[in-house]
């Protein structure tokens, strides 16, 4: 791992805390190899002491922030506001809210996702309605034999 390009590059950011580098760095690995996601580049903030990863889901969307964090370290309403004020990407549409995904990283290397916003934002309709359905039938058949 110390000899990947991108892990030596993400050394050499004004980021003082070994830890934040190293959980960014998986993120990195989860999102380009587990994920398949596109385009993943790594931002130093050195203001807020952390590497935020700029990325795309498919290749025609927009980039998102995905923000590395420790599962060990506690998050204040302020911190949170912190990092979403100064990491997010500015948004496309003037009346859509900032937003960054927390990508909390557990000591096992497991990598949670949290999409955080600057408001309510009203979720996606699912990809495939019918798989919802599906889903929510086989819900009341398993209710209904209990």
């Amino acid at each position: 791992m110390a000899i990947h390009p991108t892990f030596t590059e993400m050394m050499s950011l004004d980021i003082s805390d070994s830890t934040q580098i190293y959980v960014a760095f998986l993120v990195y690995l989860d999102l380009l190899e587990g994920r398949n996601w596109h385009e993943v580049k790594h931002v130093g903030v050195a203001e807020l002491q952390l590497i935020c990863l700029h990325a795309r889901e498919k290749e025609q969307d927009g980039f998102q922030v995905m923000v590395p964090i420790p599962a060990h370290i506690s998050l204040s309403h302020e911190r949170i506001r912190e990092i979403l004020t100064k990491a997010s990407l500015p948004p496309d549409n003037p009346d859509t809210p900032l937003s960054v995904t927390l990508a909390i990283v557990e000591t096992d290397s497991t990598v949670v996702y949290y999409k955080v916003t600057d408001g309510l934002v009203m979720p996606d309709p699912p990809a495939d309605a019918e798989d919802v359905d599906n889903k929510q039938s086989s819900k009341k058949r398993k209710k209904l034999f209990k």
